[in-house]
């Protein structure tokens, strides 16, 4: 489910290198899941009614949930009907942070680990880092204009990891689930400041690039105005605001489990940056 966004749709394309599992995308817009190349299901997580046809038939779930604290409601139901339907295995894609987070938004997700697991359904937790395609945009508005980076984080170093990695995970362990079942990845292989991005854009695009942090403050504005949900959007606004401030919430924490789990190495900022060059430059 999910397979419109961003992790969703390279999960499929990641599926579709093995021939031998039959993959079925569910998005509430199934014109746009249409264009994966892959049959679709109609699945609305609003809408109950539209959860046991989607999943009739189904033995493993890739579970991704929007940015709402609607969240909480929608998977509980999901995980419910994934039971009735003999779902035997859910790879969850969730946040940062370890067990002992105090970011609200991060615990919300971990909530749902628990149920899953509470359920009975066999599980494989993913927590990545933040996603390197926000430098593209994130929230209705692009980061990076002309050569300037502005971000509401500060000096802070993060954690970052690209979602094409994120799919690779998910997909080998929806593969091979008896290899990663009862299994929590964390996704982050690369800790850089937004200066430090900014000089690794300046290297490898050729051209100078800066980075000029914002007042947390403009973010929540900026997404609040966009539409989105102002539940979640005080949670992540509340940790911009720590990390502006210096607070230390383990946000550059890396780790070294993508080769064991895909065979190849994860991409780093650099690779990324040229990859989206044209995104970038000015």
């Amino acid at each position: 489910m999910g397979a419109t966004g961003q992790v969703g749709g390279a999960v499929v394309s990641e599926l579709l290198k093995d021939t031998q599992v039959e993959v079925v995308a569910a998005a509430r817009n199934v014109g746009k899941a249409g264009l994966l190349g892959v049959p679709v299901v109609h699945l609305d997580l609003d809408r109950i009614e539209t959860f046991a046809p989607a999943l009739e038939g189904g033995d493993s779930l890739f579970m991704a949930t929007g940015y709402t604290v609607d969240m909480l409601r929608q998977s509980k139901d999901l995980v419910n009907a994934a039971k009735r339907s003999g779902v035997k295995h859910i790879v969850h894609l969730g946040a940062c942070g370890d067990d002992d987070t105090r970011v609200a938004h991060y615990g919300w997700h971990q909530f749902i680990e628990r149920y899953i697991e509470w359920s009975g359904i066999r599980f494989t937790h993913l927590r990545p880092e933040i996603f390197m395609q926000n430098l593209l945009g994130y929230g209705g508005e692009s980061y990076v204009k002309n050569g300037v980076i502005k971000h509401y984080v500060g000096a802070a170093r993060l954690s970052w990891v690209d979602c094409e990695d994120v799919a690779a995970v998910a997909a080998a362990c929806l593969l091979n689930p008896s290899t990663h079942a009862g299994s929590t990845y964390r996704l982050g292989y690369e800790a850089k400041t937004y200066y430090e991005i900014a000089e690794t854009f300046t290297k490898v695009l050729g051209q100078p690039f800066s980075y000029e942090p914002q007042p947390p403050q403009d973010f929540l504005r900026n997404v609040l105005a966009a539409g989105a949900e102002p539940a979640y959007m005080k949670c992540v606004f509340d940790s911009y605001t720590d990390l502006t401030n210096g607070k230390d919430i383990r946000a550059d924490e890396i780790f070294d489990n993508f080769h064991a789990i895909t065979g190849r190495q994860p991409k780093t900022i650099a690779q990324f940056a040229m990859k989206h060059a044209a995104s970038f430059q000015y």
